[in-house]
């Protein structure tokens, strides 16, 4: 089985909820009837290795040249550290920052954190996109930061609330690993 087909088997086993009645409250409010929690999955051993495998092609077959990638905490933060380890290991290696929701109020008072510097170009990443909130509020702690962000890549899509749509309003071309579709 590939990686891509092996991802999505780990996601329904860990991270897919799917009921008849919409119980479960999204980040925007309202009610669906399917929900990711993909931590499950982000977090454990075989999904770290076929995230950072996955993404960091995508990365290649976009012909992407970036230096560090990285989105808003807590749901880009393991997608990050995936890439950066597969891409040390095939000897290309980016970056992995995070972005907290707000500046961090004591020592060096900042949003961002990693081995990072303005003019860095970046991959703005994130987990679940449903209105592309948390990510835009990356994308623009990220400008205010003075990245040249590339490219924002989203492991699923749910394809609702013009979420994709939101954040390419910004100008950035959104990429998805996998959607909604996917898990249908």
């Amino acid at each position: 089985m590939n990686e891509r087909k092996r991802l999505i088997e780990l996601i329904k086993r860990r991270s897919y909820h799917y009921s008849e009645n919409p119980p479960f409250k999204l980040s925007s409010g309202g009610f669906s009837n399917f929900y990711f929690n993909l931590k499950k999955t982000t977090y454990s051993p075989e999904g770290q290795y076929l995230i950072g495998k996955i993404l960091f092609e995508k990365i290649k077959v976009l012909s992407l040249k970036i230096d560090a990638i990285g989105g808003l905490t807590l749901g880009a933060d393991p997608i990050a550290l995936a890439v950066a380890r597969y891409s040390y290991d095939c000897n290309e290696p980016i970056e992995a920052f995070t972005i907290r929701k707000e500046t961090k109020g004591h020592g060096t008072m900042l949003q961002i954190e990693g081995n990072i510097q303005k003019g860095d170009r970046v991959i703005i990443i994130d987990d679940v996109i449903t209105t592309g909130a948390s990510t835009i509020k990356a994308i623009n702690a990220a400008r205010e930061f003075g990245f040249d962000i590339q490219s924002v890549i989203v492991l699923v899509d749910r394809c609702e609330q013009n979420g994709r749509q939101n954040i390419e309003t910004l100008g950035y071309k959104v990429h998805s690993i996998l959607t909604v579709n996917d898990f249908r």
